[in-house]
């Protein structure tokens, strides 16, 4: 585990409200094995500046998302949800788009924690952890995905890329199976 950050992403208010609150509990659980075996947590959130002056209409997730009233900085259900919330030490990174990378200071956090692995959980899985997955494999990053640390709004889409795309890239894993690889390598 040594190298590794979990980035637990767009896990706000207003996304969980629309995907459904059942991976909150794995996410905690993934969370505090993350901090028992010293991997620092990285909470990724869309935020967008009043207005969107950063946004194009040519990008329909995002732009749909916008005219919906999500993610604009300030406004309710943007926070990061209180079950998982952010703790002394963690680290919390605003994003412009899709990937986790995209508008951010994620690359520069990551460098100066000298981290070469990602460990991928968040909601949706269409959404972040697929164009994070993608990105960070094109920038050579070891990837774990947390299979049951994710959502999708659709769950056949889900079970499609945990089951078929992402192994290409990552390990797939549950919440539990990393947490014992964890423990596994801070024993040694």
């Amino acid at each position: 585990m040594a190298n590794s950050a979990l980035l637990v992403m767009d896990v706000q208010r207003a996304v969980v409200a629309l995907a459904g609150d059942d991976c909150l509990p794995r996410l905690r659980r993934a969370i505090d094995g993350a901090r028992a075996a010293g991997v620092p947590v990285i909470h990724v959130v869309l935020g967008l500046r009043p207005g969107h002056p950063e946004l194009s209409p040519r990008n329909r997730a995002v732009s749909a998302a916008a005219r919906a009233g999500l993610f604009t900085e300030g406004e309710p259900g943007t926070e990061i949800h209180p079950d998982v919330a952010p703790q002394p030490g963690d680290v919390v990174v605003t994003k412009r788009r899709g990937s986790a990378f995209s508008g951010s200071d994620l690359d520069v956090v990551l460098r100066a924690f000298d981290v070469d692995r990602l460990v991928l959980a968040g909601i949706a899985t269409s959404g972040v952890v697929l164009h994070t997955l993608c990105q960070a494999n094109d920038l050579d990053y070891g990837l774990t995905v947390l299979a049951d640390a994710c959502a999708d709004l659709d769950p056949e889409v889900h079970r499609v890329l945990i089951g078929k795309l992402f192994p290409q890239w990552a390990d797939v894993l549950t919440v539990e199976e990393w947490r014992e690889r964890a423990a596994g390598a801070r024993a040694e």
